[in-house]
Parts: structure tokens; C-alpha cells; sequence
């Protein structure tokens, strides 16, 4: 079994078995698709990180020199460490660090002997994509490079372009006419010239020419690339001042927090509907980018990020209809200090698989992609947005991105840091550096020091609440209805503002207007006049113009003249003129309305109905009640359940827990298993089989097999294990002294055979 000692291992499972528990958790957490479901021994653990699709998922989070230092180990073949590091055109320091890594993941293990093996299915998988260098592996018996390179000296230019053909497009040919079996000197053609030289070698039958990885090594000066593997492409970079990058950035950030809490105060008395499909409408997105007084792209953005933030949720309403509303945690979170609420929306947006760029555009099948729409969704998105920020965060204070070629040289370095991501890659960077300068987390295409804390994981509250206006407790009033917020309002005051007047626009300095319908909106809350004169009074810093007091007073001497009761509904009033006036309106004969006393009217139309076509009309009513009182009739603020999602803390310590206990279900099946007596005749189960047949491709041994053919006859097989695809062995069968397929389903029993046993039965 395992030796543990500088010796190496006979199979990848007795490394993962010398391992300590801390590193195998390191394993199961780069690689979780190993523990779904849990191994039962370090044997099915190594056979299942040899399949192929195990080891694209771990390809696809290297970097270019991880790639590369792996595509160079293919290349070599079953070598040492200082030959991996001669022929990799990189820092001898960084392959030794990315050699560790490869060793951690799982992807290369330390065979006995010193020597370092590839997992074998590892080729397959890189095929000729990024950080592979499009050679193929050297030859059992390579000469040594002196040799080859002698060889390429005697070639004459026509044989030697050939070569350097076959090389750069994969390392194959065709042979054509070509002699197999000539001397150097009696070389008819470029393509003889290079087999007389063991340059080119036969493979199946002579059709097919292959270039050996030393004669490629050779072309491209003893390394598999042409350029340094390890170097980060560099960013184009342009000067910005510190100070304006923040003020930029965070001026961003408190109007998008400002524009959350609008929105949400706004949907929590009138609610959008949910969509069928679970969306948002595009007429209510439409509405929202008006309320917000922004594009339809900011405005999908403000919804999308309020949901992940769990600020935004679905209800049903009093109605049974399902909508759009505030949760819980919004009232919680208003009261906080506007970095803290930041703070909130900007990690959950980190976090979140959402993509809100989309909105507004049509997916393959020419529908809208409506906001909040379940599957606008991305698992790649996360790791675009944590791997754009980095790339960022790696700029000096005062640097931010060149105009014109700052993005594309952002692309290019996130791709480096995984080049195996999807071609949407170019999308994902662009929309990141929107949203995050939306967000405020970056300014002027310079990260802000914040927005560089937040990435190193350090807290910005403190930095950015130092870059945010302290919020004003006043406004000022002036004679022509309007009033002028000097600043951003605190929470509390700007609601009650919004109450009382109308905003008519927004930026340094809100405007708010005065007008009978405002008022009579605070009336219709509840206000008194009273109340309303004394909180203009508290709030204005300028005397109180008379165009207002006179405005409030008219709007409260009017309110309420008319009173509605149920009857279906009943219309009571003192001034019998008025009522007859109704009566006798044109407008109003849709109402039903009849006059059944000289100060009460009756209508055929619910109080609910009544009410605003009342108020279209220009009455003013209030509700009177079963005894004689007024009731105020405000709309019902709506609140959802928070949504009960994990944060990435939680996440974390959920998937510790759960990598803890898959290692120790794994070393208690170990124990299990090698206190269980060996018997040869018990047939293994297909799960059982793939993992010693993996087992014997990794260490390259030769094992004997039970096998039952299609007639149903057993027998015993003496083969070596060359590949496993699709539940096929792929071995050289020793009896038949030839390569063959085996089904695994049909193997029974895996034996590996003695050292001094012989090769054949």
C-alpha cells in the first residue's frame, strides 16, 4: 500500500490516503463534485477524480500557468520535477508552486521512483484549448535533445517547413505515398526525408505521421511555448486624481442606496404584479425608470440587486393576486446608516448569479428577458465579477483604466487568471465594470479605497461613511410652492416630505412641490392642519410663505364636506346645493347616484370605486363609519417574508461541515474495506470495477480480470489498462497480443498480479 515515504505511491489512492485530513479537505473544496455522492473508500475517491468530466470541471478554475505547466506534463510524460521545470518557459520558483498545486488538486500524483504522473485522462480533457501548446507527448524512447536537434540541422528547407507544419497544427500528417522503411540518403520527398529521421513516426498501419513531443521541443528551443507562461498581461492604465475617484464613487453609491429605498417605498403601497412566469412586467419596469427618473437598464439593476439583497420578495395581496413588495428586512434596513446599506446591497450583488444586463433583450428564441425573471441566471457570473474586481484592486491609488483599451486589457487579464471560462467572458467583464460604477464600488474606471477594502475583505464602511454627506434635517421654502432639500435628506424626514409634497426633481438639490393633491394625500393619512402647519414650520428654514398657508388651509376647509357610507354606498353632506349639483352632474351619472333626503345621496357603485371617481370629479370626501365617525383611509404599506437565503458565510460553514464528514466517511470505508478478507471469486459491482480498472490505468499495471462474454462464458484475462470511456476498458489483451475493448458491466473480478508472476498465462 502506501509507503509515505520520499519513495512515492503505487496508485493515486495511497497518496490520498497518506494525506491528513486538512489537506484532503482542501481537495473536496477545490473539487466538490468528488464528494456528491460521498466516496466510500480512497479508492472509488481516485477513480473518481480520473474521470473525465471531474477533470475538465477542475481545468476550468487554473490559471493560463497552471494550465501550462500541466500541458508541459503531458509533454513529458512520467518524469521528475527538474525536467517539468527545463522545459517550461517560466520562473523555476513559480512551476514549483504550481507543481504543488497540480499535486493538491489531485491532477498529478507522486509515483515511486521520484517520478510525477499526469492524471491519464488529463490530455483528453485539455484537448488543444487554452494554456495547451498543441504538442504531443515524447516518446518512450526519446533520444536526447543533442541528437534531436542534429537531426533538424541535416533537414533540408522544404523537409524542415514541413515539420514545423505538422508541429503547429497538432503533430499529425498524413503519409500518403510516403516509404516507411528509406535511408536519409535515399529520401525522395520532404515526408520520406522526415520518417528516414525518426522525426516523423508511423502510427496505425502508416497512415497517419506523427511528430514525437521531443522533435517539438527541439523546434521551439527545448520548451513547449514560444513566450513566458508565468508573466500577467499588463492593464493600459491612465492617471486619476484619489480624490475624485472617491467623491465619484461614492456619490454613486449613495444615490443608488437612495434609489433602493425610493423604489421599495414606493412598491410597498403600490405594488407591480408578478408576472406568470415570475418576472416583473416590462410596463412596470417601465414605471419604475420613471419614478427613479433613470434608464431601464439603472432601474433593472435597482430591482435585481433589492431582491438578492432580500429587500424585495412576493406576496399575495388582499385580493389573492400575487405582487412585488418590500420584505421585512426593508424596514430594518432603512433604519441603518446609508454606508452600512451599501455595504448590504453591494455583497449580495458580489454574490449573486442574477444578470440584470440582460433585461430589455431576447434570448435564442426572440423572447424578452423581463426582470426578476427566474432563469436570468449565470453560475459563471460570481466569479467574473470577484475576478474583475481583483484585476482592479491590483492598480496603484491615482490608476484607472485607459480610455479605449483599458476594457480590452481588463479582459485579457481575467481571462488569464481562468482562460477556460466561456466566450462570453468579454460580456461578463464589461457588465461588471457597469454595475460596479453604478454601485459606486468603482469611479472614474478606477476602483475607489473602499471598493479596494471590500475586494481584500477588509470593512469600507468607515471609509466610504467619511466620503458620504451627512444627511440634512431642513429644507427651504419658497414662495412659489416649492422646497428645496440643500442635501440628502434623513430617512425619516424625506418620508414625511414625500407625504405632505410632490417631488419634482432630484439631484444635489430635490425639489419638492406643494399642491392640493399633495396635501390632501397628508390629509388623507391622517395629518391635521394643524399638524401639517407645525411640520413646515419645524422643517423650513425660511419663514413660511403666505401662497402655502393659504394653499393647506383651502385644501383642509374643503376636505371632508362630502362623507361616504356604505349603502352600497351613501353620500351625506350639510350643503344640500352641493349635493344637488352632483346629482346633476354629466360626469357623474355612471355612479348611480340617488337623492333620498335633501343632505343624503345613494350609490349603486362600491365605496371602493366611488371614492376616486369622487375625487376625479373634484370632491373631496372622507369615509364616515356605522357610528357617525370619520375614518381616515390610507393605502395598506405591503410586507413580504424575508427570503431565507444563505449568505456566503453560511454557505461556507455548511460546506465545511459537510467536507469534514465526507473525509471521515471516507477513512472509516478505508478501514472497513482493508479489515475485509480478499476472495478473488467475489464478483465486484460496476462502481467497484471502474475504480480498480482506474486504479491500474493510473499506475499503468498490468492486472488479470474476470470477464463473461456475450455467450456467457468466463474467463480470465491477463491485460493492460490503457483507458475507461463511456463504460468501455480499453486495454492490451495479452492472449490476443492486441489492443481490445472490454465492457465494464461485464468484468467481475480485478486482480493486480505478483511482481515475479509471468506477463502471459
Amino acid at each position: 500500500m502506501a509507503t509515505g515515504d520520499d519513495a512515492g505511491f503505487r496508485t493515486l489512492a495511497d497518496q490520498l490516503r497518506s494525506w491528513s485530513d486538512e489537506r484532503l479537505a482542501r481537495l473536496l473544496t477545490a473539487r466538490p463534485d468528488l464528494i456528491t455522492p460521498a466516496p466510500h473508500d480512497f479508492g472509488q475517491l481516485a477513480s473518481r477524480a480520473a474521470v473525465r468530466a471531474s477533470i475538465s470541471r477542475a481545468l476550468d478554475t487554473l490559471t493560463r500557468l497552471e494550465l501550462s505547466v500541466l500541458d508541459a506534463h503531458v509533454v513529458a510524460g512520467q518524469t521528475t520535477a527538474d525536467d517539468v521545470r527545463s522545459i517550461i518557459l517560466a520562473q523555476p520558483a513559480a512551476v514549483d508552486a504550481t507543481l504543488g498545486r497540480l499535486i493538491d488538486l489531485g491532477l498529478v500524483w507522486e509515483a515511486r521512483g521520484g517520478e510525477l504522473r499526469v492524471l491519464s485522462g488529463v490530455s483528453d480533457a485539455m484537448g488543444g484549448g487554452p494554456g495547451s501548446s498543441g504538442l504531443r507527448a515524447r516518446s518512450a524512447d526519446a533520444p536526447a535533445p543533442g541528437d534531436v536537434e542534429k537531426r533538424l540541422a541535416e533537414l533540408s528547407p522544404q523537409a524542415r517547413a514541413m515539420l514545423e507544419h505538422v508541429v503547429e497544427s497538432g503533430g499529425e500528417a498524413t503519409g500518403g505515398s510516403a516509404r516507411l522503411t528509406v535511408l536519409p540518403e535515399d529520401a525522395r520527398t520532404p515526408a520520406e526525408e522526415l520518417i528516414s529521421r525518426r522525426l516523423l513516426l508511423p502510427r496505425a498501419g502508416g497512415d497517419l505521421l506523427v511528430a514525437p513531443g521531443e522533435v517539438g521541443l527541439a523546434l521551439r528551443g527545448g520548451h513547449t511555448t514560444t513566450e513566458p507562461v508565468d508573466v500577467l498581461p499588463p492593464l493600459a492604465t491612465a492617471e486619476r486624481p484619489t480624490t475624485l475617484i472617491d467623491r465619484t464613487a461614492a456619490g454613486a453609491a449613495f444615490e443608488f442606496v437612495r434609489q433602493v429605498e425610493l423604489l421599495l417605498d414606493h412598491w410597498g403601497s403600490h405594488p407591480p404584479a408578478v408576472l406568470r412566469s415570475g418576472g416583473l412586467g416590462v410596463r412596470d419596469l417601465k414605471a419604475a425608470t420613471t419614478l427613479l427618473a433613470v434608464e431601464e437598464a439603472r432601474a433593472a439593476l435597482v430591482v435585481e440587486v433589492a431582491a438578492v439583497a432580500g429587500l424585495l420578495s412576493s406576496r399575495a395581496d388582499a385580493e389573492g393576486a400575487t405582487v412585488w413588495v418590500p420584505t421585512d428586512a426593508f424596514d430594518s434596513w432603512v433604519a441603518e446608516p446609508p454606508a452600512q446599506r451599501w455595504l448590504t446591497l453591494t455583497r449580495a450583488w458580489l454574490e449573486s448569479r442574477r444578470l440584470p444586463a440582460l433585461v430589455g433583450s431576447r434570448d435564442a428564441a426572440g423572447k424578452t428577458w423581463n426582470a426578476l425573471a427566474p432563469e436570468l441566471t449565470s453560475a459563471a457570473i460570481p466569479e467574473a465579477r470577484s475576478g474583475t474586481l481583483a484585476a482592479l484592486a491590483t492598480l496603484a491609488p491615482g490608476q484607472a483604466l485607459a480610455a479605449g483599451t483599458g476594457l480590452p486589457s481588463l479582459v485579457e487579464q481575467v481571462a488569464w487568471h481562468r482562460p477556460r471560462r466561456p466566450r462570453s467572458r468579454t460580456d461578463h467583464v464589461a457588465w461588471t465594470v457597469s454595475e460596479a460604477a453604478a454601485l459606486g464600488v468603482i469611479g472614474l474606471d478606477a476602483i475607489s479605497s473602499y471598493g479596494r477594502a471590500l475586494v481584500d475583505g477588509e470593512d469600507p464602511v468607515p471609509l466610504l461613511a467619511d466620503l458620504l454627506p451627512d444627511p440634512v434635517d431642513h429644507v427651504l421654502i419658497q414662495a412659489d410652492l416649492t422646497a428645496v432639500a440643500p442635501g440628502p435628506l434623513a430617512s425619516g424626514l424625506a418620508g414625511q416630505l414625500q407625504l405632505v409634497a410632490d417631488v419634482e426633481s432630484r439631484g444635489g438639490a430635490t425639489v419638492y412641490r406643494f399642491t392640493a393633491g399633495s396635501v390632501r394625500r397628508a390629509l388623507d393619512a391622517g395629518w391635521s392642519a394643524a399638524e401639517i402647519h407645525r411640520f413646515l414650520e419645524s422643517v423650513s428654514r425660511t419663514p413660511i410663505p403666505q401662497p402655502l398657508t393659504y394653499l393647506v388651509d383651502d385644501t383642509v376647509r374643503t376636505f371632508g364636506t362630502v362623507r361616504v357610507g356604505h349603502a352600497e354606498a351613501f353620500l351625506r353632506a350639510d350643503d344640500e346645493s352641493a349635493l344637488s349639483a352632483l346629482v346633476h352632474l354629466p360626469q357623474a351619472h355612471s355612479l348611480g347616484l340617488r337623492q333620498i333626503a335633501p343632505t343624503v345621496l345613494v350609490s349603486s357603485v362600491p365605496v371602493d370605486v366611488l371614492l376616486p371617481r369622487l375625487r376625479e370629479l373634484g370632491v373631496a370626501p372622507v369615509v364616515e363609519g356605522v357610528d357617525g365617525t370619520v375614518q381616515i383611509l390610507r393605502p395598506d404599506v405591503l410586507r413580504a417574508r424575508t427570503p431565507r437565503e444563505r449568505g456566503a458565510s453560511v454557505r461556507s460553514a455548511h460546506g465545511a461541515a459537510r467536507v469534514a464528514s465526507v473525509v471521515t466517511a471516507i477513512r472509516a470505508g478505508d478501514r472497513a474495506a482493508a479489515a475485509r478478507p480478499a476472495s478473488p471469486t467475489t464478483p465486484l459491482s460496476p462502481s467497484g470495477a471502474l475504480a480498480a480498472l482506474r486504479e491500474a490505468v493510473e499506475a499503468r499495471a498490468t492486472v488479470l480480470v474476470g470477464y463473461v462474454d456475450n455467450q456467457g462464458v468466463s474467463s480470465e484475462r491477463v491485460v493492460d489498462p490503457r483507458s475507461l470511456e463511456g463504460g468501455s476498458l480499453i486495454a492490451y489483451d495479452h492472449r490476443a497480443d492486441d489492443v481490445r475493448s472490454f465492457a465494464v458491466h461485464r468484468i467481475t473480478t480485478v486482480r493486480p498480479l505478483p511482481d515475479d508472476s509471468p506477463a502471459a498465462p
